[in-house]
């Protein structure tokens, strides 16, 4: 039951990541229209006074600011597709059918009830305008709901087939039919259900928001330590998308999530100050400084016949976390050889933010060092106070890197370039990987294909995998037997660490996952979806 568990919240989890995976980009391009609309840049950037330029940059924000309001049925969609098991496309399409039948059931039956509030008394009352139509405000979690329904119904009925006359009604059009009455039922108790569960909701980030410095430090911590399971994004996304994270009203409108509110607020010149929500959206500070500061401790620490081979695998990673805030490759370097560095990292990440909070710094920078100066510098100090950011990550870098290797030297710790001869403990360089292929296939990897079917070997073979995907960063598969799996090999494919849970496999690749997933899936003669 344990492992049934996990693997549906793994399946939940990776699901997630075709929503939120989108909205960075749509909060870079705001930052791009505010950019070009900014009257402080513009003293100093005579060319941003152009009219066209302006005209550019204010269509291209307000154009896409909409979607933060809208994110119900981006995440209804995004989860039916990413949960559907096949015809992705299918389910998509249905959802939402599903989305635009839930609303206008739910206004219907708060009609005949009497409990749809007059359109001048919306705000406070619990009840908005989705997509035209006024219901219960659900947010991001109608979205959720409606994703879960519809993938649940669509796996289950979307390849029953019917004969003669009713052959018609088969497949995605049988789903359809079922999910009718079912969400119009489901609109029917939610319209009662609902109004206790959003007290809920808001009670906790009350008590959230009350608890101060302690609930922002957990909240930290809890996003670091949930990296192995491949299930981190499950803490923040609420916090960024719903009133868990916090309630503003900007520019007449109740806005809802840290992120949402941030970037609401960066597109009202109105707003003199930053809302304190956005210190859930602060998750880039350990990885614009904390981490490197991790890796300058691995390397000093390294063995001196060692040190080039681990500058040659923690500078990538160093970058590759500092400007895109893509931190696995790091982690994983540590959490495989000493568990407790990755403990302490998860520490002193949530201190951070604790910072931040007590210093009232209103900057983000959720994905590194790009984000950051799109979004924070264009708004000047005074809004964001992105200088003190600045300052708390030299420190917080000075201390991970003196924390990292006091406990590195003082307990004799395995990481990177101090592994034991017999090489068991390491992280495999490129030459590694080359020359374990050359031992055991006979050959040199010249191309792609030899690549692959590495790989593939070492999860056991063409017969052994079942399924194979991937998110962010994670080659994420379901094995017949996992214990087949070669955690050394894979290491010398590039791979930081390989996760196991009951059937489910995860490989972490980095940034080049989309590479490595489409030359598996080519090897194994996977095509379309």
């Amino acid at each position: 039951m344990k492992d049934k568990i996990m693997n549906s919240m793994q399946r939940f989890s990776k699901a997630m990541f075709i929503p939120v995976l989108i909205l960075p980009i749509v909060g870079i391009l705001i930052a791009v229209g505010n950019v070009l609309t900014n009257a402080k840049l513009a003293a100093y950037a005579p060319f941003l006074k152009n009219n066209l330029i302006f005209g550019f940059g204010k269509l291209l924000s307000g154009s896409l600011v909409p979607i933060l309001s809208n994110l119900g049925i981006i995440f209804c969609v995004g989860l039916a597709v990413g949960l559907a098991k096949e015809k992705k496309a299918e389910s998509g399409f249905t959802s939402v059918l599903v989305y635009l039948i839930f609303n206008n059931a739910m206004n219907i039956f708060l009609s005949l009830s009497g409990k749809l509030v007059a359109a001048d008394k919306l705000r406070g009352s619990g009840q908005a305008v989705v997509l035209g139509t006024q219901v219960l405000d659900m947010g991001v979690f109608l979205g959720i709901i409606l994703g879960i329904v519809v993938a649940y119904v669509h796996n289950k009925y979307c390849k029953k087939e019917f004969n003669g006359a009713f052959q018609i009604y088969g497949g995605s059009r049988l789903v359809f039919l079922i999910l009718i009455p079912v969400v119009v039922i489901l609109a029917v108790i939610l319209s009662y259900v609902w109004p206790s569960v959003q007290w809920g909701i808001s009670s906790l980030g009350y008590y959230i928001q009350k608890s101060g410095n302690f609930g922002v430090f957990m909240y930290g911590m809890l996003e670091r330590l949930l990296i192995p399971t491949g299930l981190h994004h499950l803490i923040y996304t609420p916090f960024l998308y719903s009133q868990l994270g916090g309630v503003e009203t900007v520019g007449g409108k109740v806005i809802e999530g840290a992120r949402n509110i941030y970037f609401a607020q960066i597109a009202d010149p109105s707003v003199k100050v930053l809302s304190s929500t956005v210190i859930w959206d602060a998750r880039g500070l350990s990885k614009m400084f904390g981490l490197v500061g991790a890796c300058l401790a691995l390397y000093h620490t390294a063995d001196a016949d060692k040190k080039m081979k681990a500058k040659a695998i923690l500078i990538p990673a160093a970058v590759t976390s500092i400007l895109a805030g893509v931190t696995e490759p790091i982690e994983f370097s540590f959490l495989f050889t000493a568990p407790i560095l990755f403990g302490v990292h998860a520490v002193l990440s949530g201190l951070g933010m604790v910072a931040l909070n007590m210093l009232n710094v209103r900057a983000i920078g959720p994905n590194g060092l790009i984000d950051f100066l799109l979004y924070n510098l264009p708004l000047g100090i005074e809004k964001t106070g992105w200088p003190m950011f600045v300052l708390v990550g030299i420190v917080q870098f000075a201390i991970y890197y003196l924390v990292f290797r006091f406990l590195i030297v003082k307990l004799n710790l395995k990481t990177t370039g101090r592994e034991d001869s017999t090489g068991e403990v390491k992280l495999y360089s490129k030459n590694d990987y080359k020359n374990k292929t050359v031992a055991e296939k006979g050959t040199e990897t010249k191309d792609s294909s030899n690549e692959a079917l590495v790989i593939i070997e070492a999860l056991g073979g063409k017969e052994n995998i079942k399924k194979v995907d991937n998110c962010y960063t994670r080659l994420r598969l379901i094995l017949e037997d996992t214990s087949k799996v070669d955690e050394g090999t894979l290491k010398g494919t590039g791979a930081a660490g390989v996760i196991k849970k009951g059937e489910n496999v995860q490989v972490i690749y980095g940034l080049q996952v989309t590479r490595i997933r489409s030359m598996v899936d080519e090897a194994l003669g996977i095509v379309g979806e």
